[in-house]
């Protein structure tokens, strides 16, 4: 077994997100032309972005995507990381490899030189404080085994796999190479479902994936449900913890379930004040558990490190931490 140097390599979709404010009649104005739903977020082509780009003036640009969300969520406690994703060589790809780096995390992989550009979620806020969500996938999806640094997956004691990122066939070839790489290298691999939708496309592979590659499994409620087609959380709950060394799933305000060798750890949600924006939680519960499990940490401490970090982010706009997760530290302890 090879001596990690650091606690997560996380391997995802690279995207950028481009935030600011407009008007309802321009809503309604790209409701008409192209169908935009206010409140909603749709998937749009690479033509559609750069025109939509065009129109939205000054924004602010920064890094997104949920593995990208948790490492820096990871880097906000104090942990030492990297990213495995797919930009182009293009503007937007620089700042999403700058802003990475700006958390201390390694970014490494090389950009797409021909083809798509940098995957962007074009965020068009009303004054109604309501996000319209325009995502272009671009490069992101173009990961392929071939991105995968096995000397970096070989260096970290957790690879963190990103669920969103596999909906194209080199995508799955890329998790298996990661996964096999961990393996080797005797350290742990960690899958997200991300998303009920993402499972119920891909559901016999996500199962084999789970049952033979994945020692730590994140989801909420509703994602375990669809990965086992079950009606009742306690009958997919102990379906999952048959198949995987750890199981960490989260409940919005039931707080969360760690199932980890034949027991039961429940974790009472954080309170928050007012519930601002819920983009981005599930990402830091698996930052702040990550964090805790890379240090050795009993699993409900980890998982209260999640639901703190977590509460965090739902309490403000943004999926990323406002504040520095270190000062929960002293808290949990």
């Amino acid at each position: 077994m090879s001596k990690p140097m650091l606690g997560v390599v996380a391997v995802g979709n690279a995207l950028v997100d481009v935030i600011t404010q407009t008007s309802e009649e321009f809503i309604a104005k790209q409701k008409a032309s192209n169908g935009m739903e206010k409140g909603a977020m749709t998937l749009i082509d690479e033509t559609r972005a750069v025109e939509l780009y065009a129109l939205m003036g000054a924004g602010v640009e920064t890094s997104g995507g949920s593995a990208g969300n948790t490492m820096a969520g990871f880097a906000s406690f104090g942990g030492r990381g990297a990213l495995i994703a797919k930009v182009a060589k293009d503007k937007l790809g620089e700042v999403f490899q700058n802003d990475i780096r700006s958390l201390g995390l390694q970014f490494k992989t090389q950009p797409l030189l021909v083809g798509a550009a940098t995957g962007r979620c074009l965020i068009l806020v009303t004054p109604d404080a309501q996000r319209t969500m325009n995502t272009f996938l671009g490069a992101s999806s173009e990961l392929s085994p071939d991105d995968i640094d096995t000397d970096l997956i070989a260096s970290a004691q957790v690879t963190y796999l990103e669920g969103y990122l596999f909906d194209r066939e080199q995508a799955k070839q890329a998790f298996a190479a990661a996964a096999e790489a961990a393996h080797d290298a005797g350290h742990r691999v960690a899958l997200t479902l991300s998303d009920p939708f993402c499972v119920d496309r891909h559901r016999h592979d996500f199962l084999n994936l789970v049952e033979n590659h994945v020692d730590i499994l994140f989801a909420n409620e509703e994602e375990i449900k669809s990965l086992y087609m079950q009606s009742d959380f306690d009958n997919a709950k102990n379906a999952v913890s048959k198949n995987v060394e750890i199981a960490v799933l989260t409940r919005s305000e039931k707080g969360a379930v760690v199932m980890a060798s034949g027991k039961e750890i429940t974790v009472a949600a954080e309170p928050v004040k007012k519930v601002v924006d819920t983009t981005g939680a599930g990402d830091q519960f698996a930052a702040g558990f990550l964090y805790g499990f890379t240090e050795g940490m009993p699993l409900e401490k980890c998982a209260r490190l999640g639901a703190m970090a977590a509460a965090e982010v739902i309490s403000h706009i943004g999926p990323r931490p406002k504040v520095s997760y270190a000062d929960f530290l002293k808290k949990a302890a």
